[in-house]
């Protein structure tokens, strides 16, 4: 890290990350108007989501730990290829679908293909990227630089959605084929074939001999943003491993896994609800797509970067804040009728996201002692990932029986999240709620 200035190591490896995410999330914004065009069945569109997210879930932590024995570089090199590999046959079976050169639904098949080697292979920068930045920075810096490092997911998630509209694109050339909607994975799959080039052009070999650890990131989706969980685990020494089950953090690890899989739902189903609610052609759709999702990706990052800290709230506080917002939001979302009511729904509800999902990864956090943080941090990573799996496929089977139904039953699981976090989230003796004097 040395032989090069910092600030230019680090500005690459921040771009890695933004890459990483925003080529993910940018597929994601145009996948309901892409099934819709090509006529697959709207399961299918969530199984493209839902085998890529279980994928990236199983390998990150695979990753992280071959990193750490295998160099940190061949791993951003090999997350990178994943991503670039993956973006460029996901757009050239999309091309063959939309040119009728094969079946919409073979397209689909060797599209969801395409996609499980992002999941497979995209988790591998992540962990390397964290620890090279953790080698190049001292104790006291290194949790500020890898937060500012994990931002990058968060500003992928608005970028990815706001730029896709702009890539879709007719024909390369007079008489060539339509490219259409497989326009940004093209696009982004330039881009990240030119991060690549960069990294092996500019990113010295010398990282690989640094002692520093990464730790799995969770899946970059769209409402993903981070929490915090993989700083902690990346900062953490490694010690006591604590169970899923252990009574100091289950109640807070469970509170993330069903305001998770709510997110999952809400987002998952924001596209074909946009589509059919305002009776618009999948193209058309696309826009204004984009807009809802960037709307949610920035009020989420709004609260994690602006308001939590003006309100200096507690992790139980945080929790029960969002979700009655994130329930509000929901039920504004599933009954709005204009674009205007269901932006300002969505971003209602991925405000009240924004809110909970650092209280939970906070709270059990707090809830431990520092022996056992890593344990922990990798167990909220490891949730965060999950509700990305089946997540987007109950949505999907719900909104098939009744368009409002997904964004109801995530209100009333929140609702009865509420009550139960309203019982069993107690202050930990390290929680500045439980001071009696604050």
């Amino acid at each position: 890290m040395s032989a090069l200035p910092r600030d230019r190591s680090f500005a690459i490896l921040f771009c890695v990350m933004l890459t990483i995410a925003a080529g993910n999330t940018a597929l994601q914004s145009v996948l309901p108007a892409l099934g819709r065009s090509l006529r697959v069945p709207d399961s299918a569109v969530a199984a493209a989501f839902s085998v890529s997210a279980l994928l990236w879930t199983l390998s990150a932590p695979f990753w992280a730990h071959r990193s750490d024995h295998h160099g940190r570089r061949n791993m951003v090199l090999l997350g990178l290829v994943g991503l670039t590999s993956s973006l460029f046959l996901c757009g050239g079976f999309l091309v063959a679908g939309i040119n009728g050169w094969i079946t919409p639904l073979s397209a689909f098949i060797f599209f969801i293909a395409a996609r499980m080697i992002y999941g497979g292979f995209g988790s591998a920068a992540p962990p390397a990227v964290q620890a090279i930045v953790a080698s190049g920075t001292s104790r006291d810096a290194r949790t500020r630089a890898l937060t500012l490092l994990a931002s990058a997911f968060g500003l992928g998630t608005i970028l990815g959605p706001a730029i896709a509209p702009y890539l879709v694109i007719g024909h390369l050339w007079r008489g060539g084929p339509e490219v259409g909607l497989a326009g940004p994975a093209f696009i982004f799959g330039i881009a990240a074939a030119a991060m690549l080039v960069v990294v092996i052009r500019m990113l010295p070999h010398g990282v690989d001999d640094m002692m520093t650890h990464g730790a799995a990131a969770s899946y970059p989706s769209i409402g993903g943003q981070a929490s915090g969980a993989s700083v902690t685990a990346a900062t953490a020494p490694r010690a006591r491993k604590i169970g899923m089950f252990d009574r100091r953090v289950r109640s807070w690890l469970m509170s993330g896994l069903v305001l998770g899989h709510a997110q999952a739902m809400a987002g998952q189903v924001i596209g074909f609800l946009i589509i059919d609610r305002l009776a618009l052609a999948p193209v058309e759709a696309i826009q204004s797509t984009g807009l809802v999702l960037m709307m949610g990706a920035g009020s989420a990052l709004l609260a994690q970067w602006g308001i939590i800290p003006l309100l200096d709230l507690s992790p139980r506080r945080l929790v029960l804040t969002g979700l009655v917002l994130s329930a509000v939001g929901s039920v504004a979302t599933g009954t709005a009728t204009t674009l205007y009511g269901i932006a300002t729904g969505y971003a209602l509800t991925t405000l009240g996201f924004g809110f909970s999902r650092p209280g939970f990864t906070a709270g059990a956090s707090l809830a431990v002692g520092q022996d056992a943080q890593g344990s922990v941090a990798g167990k909220v990573t490891s949730i965060n990932g999950a509700s990305f799996i089946l997540g987007p496929s109950v949505g999907v089977a719900l909104y098939q029986l009744w368009r409002p139904l997904p964004y109801l039953a995530a209100a009333a699981a929140l609702v009865v999240l509420i009550a139960y976090g309203w019982v069993t989230l107690r202050p930990s003796a390290r929680d500045p709620e439980a001071d009696p004097d604050r």
